[in-house]
């Protein structure tokens, strides 16, 4: 009889929690409880199945997708979204997703570094709502300005928009992303306002950075690349992928060491992986090489991508992207 008691109270105690939505205090005034017992019997419940918890996610959520990820690649956070289809459809829904995850992570005094140039950045800033709720931030710009004059000076307007929209302090790097040649960079890093840049990367708590898939010869220029004659073919000589902040690095992750590189202002991939948050904004199958050698390479520790490229991330690689990587010329370290 005393089974069958216990069974009773603790169907009773469940249906009040579970079903009617009473308190815990309130369940034990009413039975004459303590509060320690009704915690103790719900508990008791669930272990018994008498009760069994079931999460049905919302139509539009991934959290399989997201574990698996994190699982699969050491994440410290996966967030997926739908996979409309490609092209602005797929920015707008990546760029809303990064946004949601930048307000509800920021915190008092963080220092956010931002990658010049990413289209699913430029849908996160534009879908960010104003933080009112932080201060004392910083928003660092990671690569100087894009040398493409249509693009010149946006990771500049980036970095102002979000400052202003976290109540932050903007921090500028006054260069092209790619300097002309080693002698223009050599004189561009002797400015003080570009040496002060830099050096306040290295404070950066928190990283947004878009993923760069190889792209076609036509659309180089849009991108705001300026390679000189025969570099594109180097670095995708050597085995590149894909590229963060203009640095280009193999299937594993590995830093390409090219005529290129060594232009470049801005942050390196080590500083990149120093960085305790670096969420990586990017999804779509022509960037499936890029974003899976930045996760083998941990260059990035929370990825914002859509479920297509997720459910395609955690299959095996093709023998293409390790033939790729096999065949590459000698890597930066």
């Amino acid at each position: 009889m005393g089974l069958q008691h216990d069974a009773r109270l603790m169907t009773k105690v469940a249906r009040l929690y579970h079903e009617m939505g009473l308190t815990q205090p309130k369940i034990a005034s009413r039975l004459h409880l303590s509060q320690s017992s009704v915690s103790r019997l719900l508990r008791r419940a669930q272990r018994e199945n008498i009760v069994r918890i079931s999460v049905t996610p919302p139509r539009g959520t991934h959290t399989d997708l997201e574990e698996a990820l994190q699982e699969t690649y050491g994440l410290q956070e996966a967030v997926v979204v739908d996979s409309p289809e490609a092209g602005d459809p797929l920015i707008r829904e990546l760029g809303a997703a990064a946004a949601y995850y930048l307000e509800s992570t920021t915190g008092t005094g963080a220092v956010i570094g931002l990658s010049s140039w990413s289209a699913a950045l430029l849908a996160m800033v534009a879908a960010i709502h104003p933080v009112r709720t932080v201060s004392g931030t910083r928003v660092v710009q990671l690569t100087g300005g894009v040398g493409n004059p249509a693009t010149e000076g946006l990771g500049g307007q980036l970095t102002r928009r979000l400052s202003e929209l976290i109540h932050g302090d903007p921090v500028f790097l006054p260069a092209p992303g790619i300097a002309d040649s080693l002698e223009s960079k050599s004189v561009l890093m002797r400015s003080d306002y570009v040496v002060e840049a830099l050096h306040q990367i290295d404070d950066v708590t928190v990283a947004f950075v878009g993923i760069g898939g190889i792209v076609s010869t036509s659309l180089r220029p849009a991108s705001g690349r300026r390679f000189a004659p025969g570099e594109f073919e180097e670095v995708t000589g050597a085995g590149a992928v894909g590229d963060i902040c203009l640095r280009y690095f193999d299937a594993h992750g590995r830093a390409i060491a090219s005529s290129v590189d060594d232009r470049i202002i801005g942050i390196e991939l080590d500083q990149l992986r120093r960085i305790p948050r670096t969420v990586a904004v990017a999804g779509g199958v022509e960037k499936l090489a890029a974003i899976r050698g930045a996760l083998r390479g941990r260059l990035i520790n929370v990825l914002v991508t859509d479920a297509r490229t997720a459910e395609s991330l955690l299959l095996p690689p093709s023998d293409g992207d390790e033939n790729r990587s096999a065949t590459s010329r000698p890597l930066r370290t």
